[in-house]
Formats: structure tokens, C-alpha cells, sequence
């Protein structure tokens, strides 16, 4: 006999997404530039990038796997933050140590924390997800933290920088992983999968799906559109003359536009269909990076266009969330989440970083940002592919057997 599991806290897990988005926003932006200190090209840089998205591409799945098989998820998050914590560990010991030891560092440490998300994620969607859709208005007053932590350790590391040598990164991201590990200890355990209910069901049907497909179709474009921003970003300011402080300050306003998208999401996300908002979003990337790549030198203009993150990440991501509520119910939801790590954001982060790294060797920085707006005009043709089929299906429903 087992007993019932803790009612769900949303406190709990915004302080999860404060911690885990925190400890991104340490690392992720200035890591290019750790990176070039230690004395590595573009192309290398752009290597080391893809990396974080080549274990993408293997640990959500797997990570899901092992919660579908019957393990707790929270029980799972604190084995992946504890393993992030060694990863952090190792990346101080490689510091030195050769291209590979490096490259071994920055693999574990991402492989571990690759469970963060789709764990976190399944859990708050069981919770706020139901036939009637996502609450939108609970989901945004929890992800909202996350994106309030990014901002705090992103302005707080680019001033901290300024402070101290560039090669204090990895003491910073240890920092933040042991918060979150100190968090992750805190959630209460939801209860493991009962054996009744792991019966597999196939999730092949559900992507065949025409509007299935062409969603991922999209939302691969529209992430591999933004691996210029996450990779390249950092390094085009600094060509461009911009300081540490005013790179962190750039960072920050795009997060800021994300705060105010979370904050008032809940008043009319729901009225406009999730599909809309992923077309409006690919088309905002678009407009985005194709002006960054044109006139990054114009400061005014670029904060601007940092403020169109709130569609092109804020409206994107909730609006993923929304569509895999529907496309994936009940007990598949888990490795629902875990696709859309892995195809959403691993395997274009894996092309994104490669291609941009050529890019930028051979035509300078500037081209990753033109090469990203155009995956954005062509996710958007994905996207109206997408609500086509949708339409399709309203009008002559297709059973889908498991």
C-alpha cells in the first residue's frame, strides 16, 4: 500500500525554473566568451555549442524513459541536478586540460541537466493540462520565475565580469547549479508510475500525424533560427564594440519582454489559437534576426528588437506547451515533453551551432543572423502548413489506433 502523493505545489516549481533558467543564464551568454579566452576559434566555439544540443538529442528521451519505467520524477530531477553539480566540478578541472577533457566536462554537464526540463515540465503540464486545454494563467505565474531568474544571474554575471576575469565563469556556474540542486532537494516526491499504468503506448501514430509532423517541422526551424542567438549573440556584440556590461544589459531586455508576456499571458493567450501565436512567433524571429544581421551597430534599435523575444520564445514556448497538451494526452505527455526537448531543441542546436560556426569563419558573424531569419520565414511556412492540416482533420477526423 502506497501513500497518496503531496498535492502539487506551484510554488515549488517556480522556484525550480528560477533556479534552473538561473544557472542557464550564468553560463549559456558568456560561455562563447570563456570559450575565446581559453583561445578557441569561432567554428571551435560554435562546436562546443552544439554540444549542450547533441545531448539534447539523447538525454530528454532517455531521462523520460526512466519516468515512463516507473521511476519518480522528482526522484529523477534530483539525480540530474546532483550530476550537474559534478558536471560544473569537472568543467573547473578540465580548465587546462586539453580540448577533450574540456569537451567531456561540458557533455556531462549537459547530459545531466538535460532531465531538468522535461521533467519539470511534465509534471506542471499533469497538473494544469486538462481536456479543456492549459491553464494558461496558473502555467505563467510558474514559468515567469524562470525567466525572472535568467534575468537576475545574466545582469549579475555580465557586471560580475567586469569585476573579475572572464576565467571566473565556471566558479559562477557552480554557484548556480548548487542552488538548484539545493531546490531540486526541497520538491516533494511525486508518486513513481504504477505498473497498471506504464503500458506503453506508441507515440509513432501521433507523429505521423500531418499536423504533428509539420508542428516539430516548425518548431525545429524556429529554435535552430534562435541558435544564432544563443550562440553567436554574445560574440557579434563584442565585434561590434559593446562592453560585458551592455552585452548582459541586452540579454536582460530580451527577458524582460518575456517577463511581460508571461505576466499578462493569462489574460488572452487562450483567445487566440496556439497555432496563431507559433505563426506570429516564426514571423517575429524573422523580422528579428534579419534587422540584428542589417543594423546590430544601431544600439536603440537592437534593445528594440530584443523586445520581440517575447513572441519569438515567450508566445513560442507556451504555445508548444498548449499544442503538446493536445497532441499527446494522458500517459504519453511525459515523452511528449521529451521530444520537444529533443527534436524541438536538440537536434536544431546541433545544426545550428555547426552551421553557424562555418557561417561566421567564412562570412563573419553577421551572416549566422540573415541564415536565422530565413529558418524563420520558413518555419512559418510550416506553421500554416500545420493549421491546414488541423483543418483537415476538424473537417473529416482521422482515427488514430494505438
Amino acid at each position: 500500500m502506497s501513500a497518496a502523493a503531496p498535492a502539487f505545489k506551484p510554488a515549488s516549481y517556480a522556484a525550480l525554473w528560477f533556479c534552473y533558467f538561473g544557472a542557464l543564464g550564468v553560463y549559456n551568454p558568456y560561455a562563447p566568451l570563456w570559450l575565446q579566452s581559453l583561445g578557441f576559434s569561432t567554428l571551435a566555439i560554435g562546436a562546443f555549442a552544439s554540444m549542450q544540443s547533441w545531448t539534447r538529442v539523447l538525454a530528454p528521451y532517455a531521462w523520460g524513459w526512466l519516468a515512463d519505467h516507473g521511476q519518480g520524477p522528482v526522484r529523477l530531477l534530483r539525480t540530474s541536478a546532483a550530476l550537474s553539480l559534478l558536471g560544473c566540478v569537472a568543467l573547473l578541472l578540465a580548465q587546462g586540460q586539453g580540448t577533450w577533457a574540456l569537451a567531456a566536462a561540458v557533455a556531462l554537464l549537459f547530459l545531466a541537466n538535460g532531465g531538468i526540463s522535461p521533467l519539470g515540465e511534465a509534471v506542471v503540464i499533469k497538473h494544469l493540462h486538462d481536456g479543456d486545454g492549459l491553464d494558461a494563467k496558473r502555467y505563467a505565474r510558474i514559468r515567469v520565475w524562470g525567466s525572472i531568474g535568467f534575468i537576475v544571474s545574466v545582469v549579475g554575471a555580465g557586471f560580475a565580469l567586469q569585476v573579475v576575469d572572464i576565467s571566473a565563469l565556471p566558479w559562477l556556474t557552480l554557484g548556480a547549479f548548487l542552488s538548484l540542486m539545493l531546490v531540486v532537494g526541497r520538491l516533494a516526491p511525486e508518486a513513481a508510475v504504477a505498473h497498471s499504468e506504464r503500458i506503453r503506448m506508441p507515440v509513432l501514430p501521433t507523429l505521423r500525424r500531418p499536423a504533428v509532423a509539420w508542428f516539430f517541422g516548425g518548431t525545429m526551424l524556429t529554435v535552430l533560427a534562435h541558435t544564432g542567438q544563443y550562440a553567436f549573440f554574445s560574440l557579434y556584440l563584442k565585434e561590434l564594440g559593446y562592453s560585458k556590461g551592455a552585452i548582459g544589459l541586452m540579454w536582460a531586455a530580451s527577458v524582460l519582454a518575456e517577463i511581460a508576456f508571461f505576466v499578462m499571458a493569462g489574460r488572452w493567450f487562450a483567445k487566440v489559437s496556439d497555432v496563431r501565436w507559433l505563426q506570429w512567433a516564426a514571423l517575429a524571429s524573422a523580422l528579428r534576426f534579419a534587422l540584428t544581421a542589417g543594423a546590430g551597430s544601431v544600439a536603440v534599435l537592437l534593445i528594440a528588437l530584443q523586445t520581440l523575444h517575447a513572441l519569438t520564445f515567450g508566445a513560442h514556448h507556451m504555445a508548444c506547451t498548449s499544442a503538446l497538451g493536445r497532441y499527446f494526452p494522458g500517459a504519453l505527455r511525459t515523452r511528449a515533453s521529451a521530444l520537444y526537448s529533443t527534436l524541438g531543441y536538440g537536434v536544431p542546436g546541433v545544426l545550428g551551432g555547426l552551421a553557424g560556426g562555418a557561417l561566421s569563419d567564412t562570412f563573419g558573424l553577421a551572416a549566422v543572423f540573415w541564415g536565422s531569419a530565413v529558418a524563420a520565414i520558413l518555419a512559418l511556412g510550416c506553421y500554416m502548413l500545420c493549421a491546414r492540416a488541423e483543418r483537415v482533420e476538424a473537417a473529416a477526423p482521422v482515427s488514430v489506433s494505438p
